[in-house]
């Protein structure tokens, strides 16, 4: 057995595009797929010993993340996700443009439905479905409202995009640099103070 620091960070099932970005504290072992402009943060952890793990176009999984498939089903990430600090993901379908929030628990059978978002803290139990537009928090998590936040969903994502060009350069505060306001009115959105 290879140990310690010899022991590589990816597996040879890996598929990662070119455009992708994976922190070299980060783990991914067995058929996994990182779509374009998917960035991968410092010690997140995605395993695929059966099944499959897909993460779709420009999502970000963020630090201390941990993505497993379930027994029964792979785990399916859509486009412009955003998988915050130490979320788990477990045998589950996430829709396009969702934010899971910090520290919540999806587990296997689940399906998020697009535009959602999935509170901190949240526990989502075997199986659940949300539908399209949520808003849900708790352990176990429930709908607490409907409404579309694919838009700040899809800006929080690419503030991550932003991040990773800032990084490849040496610059660690970009988001201080970005006029925030003008470009959450590109996607639409008024950003509070």
């Amino acid at each position: 057995m290879i140990r310690g620091s010899a022991v590589p960070r990816t597996g040879p099932l890996v598929t990662i595009d070119p455009s992708a970005h994976v922190h070299p504290s980060a783990q991914i072992y067995g058929r996994v797929t990182l779509a374009a402009a998917v960035s991968v943060w410092p010690n997140a952890v995605i395993r695929a010993e059966m099944h499959e793990v897909v993460i779709g176009e420009r999502s970000n999984i963020q630090d201390f993340a941990m993505i497993h498939i379930g027994s029964g089903t792979g785990t399916f990430v859509g486009r412009d996700c955003s998988i915050t600090h130490r979320v788990t993901l477990h045998g589950c379908t996430i829709g396009d443009n969702v934010l899971v929030g910090i520290g919540a628990t999806i587990m296997d059978g689940c399906v998020i439905g697009a535009n959602s978002i999935i509170a901190g803290g949240s526990f989502l139990k075997e199986n659940t479905v949300i539908p399209p537009n949520s808003v849900v928090a708790g352990v176990p998590a429930v709908l607490k409202a409907s409404r579309d936040c694919g838009a700040a969903n899809r800006f929080n994502a690419w503030l991550y995009t932003q991040n990773v060009e800032a990084y490849a350069r040496g610059d660690h505060r970009c988001w201080d640099e970005v006029d925030l306001d003008a470009a959450a009115a590109r996607f639409g959105i008024t950003r509070r103070a």
